[in-house]
């Protein structure tokens, strides 16, 4: 089968992405694996199929590099929104997108020349639930801002928290890119997390800045995560360390994250681009 498809990013968080409205197109763990992989396939931190819902415009199906299904994507959903209107796949530039985290609301914004040049996405509420993040802390009171996660002889505060998907944010001096890469991997799978997590490491670099490193659960090192950043935005605010708007400045670029406080929903915006498209034979 062959398959059309878009090489998109997100502040460089990459993504095969595609549509298949008639439900035609189905690919194997294994088979997400070849696509991704950078030396192999295409490589990409993810695929995204852009399938029809009975809820919203359409579902976005994302799958993560190793072929785990994630809920929720952040510079995915971007990615998606912009190729589904540049394919003449909806007119609309305000448009409800169906995850595996519910619906999104998404506004394409455009650029002078008329293209679609950064994305605005309306992320719901945090999800502060121990049950619903989940982490294994029942009985705990919520927010979690200063939970002790132990790994390797280290011991980092950690808040923990869902954008729906599990985000374990550590507030830190030092390198953050070093710690990303040398603990990432051991929290993702910490006991802790029964679905794993995502990680963030974060410094804060003015009153409406932060620095942030990711490891994404399922997908390694990425130069960016959207619901990342809006969850280490949520942290920081209730720590007390940045006000409702914060820029969050990724290896791959930045992005605007508003959050007004509890009960209030997380707005993201950021770029969605395209890098070249292709055809692959699965």
């Amino acid at each position: 089968m062959k398959i059309h498809f878009q090489k998109m990013h997100g502040t460089l968080n990459d993504f095969v992405v595609f549509h298949d409205l008639e439900g035609e197109i189905h690919m194997s763990a294994d088979q997400v694996k070849w696509v991704c992989d950078r030396r192999a396939g295409v490589g990409a931190d993810g695929i995204i199929a852009v399938r029809p819902s009975e809820k919203a415009d359409f579902f976005m199906d994302y799958i993560n590099s190793d072929g785990s299904l994630a809920e929720m994507c952040g510079n995915g959903i971007r990615c998606l929104a912009k190729y589904a209107f540049d394919k003449g796949l909806t007119t609309k530039t305000s448009l409800p997108v169906e995850t595996r985290a519910g619906v999104k609301v998404v506004e394409l914004l455009k650029g002078p020349d008329g293209t679609i040049e950064k994305v605005r996405v309306d992320m719901g509420p945090p999800i502060f639930d121990p049950g619903l993040i989940p982490v294994n802390l029942e009985g705990i009171a919520s927010p979690i801002l200063d939970h002790p996660v132990d790994v390797d002889g280290e011991t980092f505060k950690a808040a923990i928290l869902s954008m729906g998907n599990p985000h374990c944010v550590i507030v830190v001096d030092g390198d953050a890119e070093h710690l990303s890469k040398k603990f990432g991997p051991q929290i993702e799978k910490h006991p802790l997390f029964p679905a794993k997590t995502n990680v963030e490491f974060i410094q804060v670099s003015g009153p409406n800045s932060l620095v942030m490193r990711v490891w994404e659960r399922g997908s390694g090192e990425t130069l960016s995560c959207g619901t990342g950043a809006c969850a280490a935005a949520v942290a920081a605010s209730l720590k007390g360390l940045v006000q409702s708007k914060a820029t969050v400045s990724l290896k791959g670029g930045d992005l605007e994250i508003v959050w007004k406080g509890l009960e209030n929903d997380v707005i993201m915006t950021g770029p969605a681009q395209n890098a070249f498209t292709g055809v692959i034979n699965i």
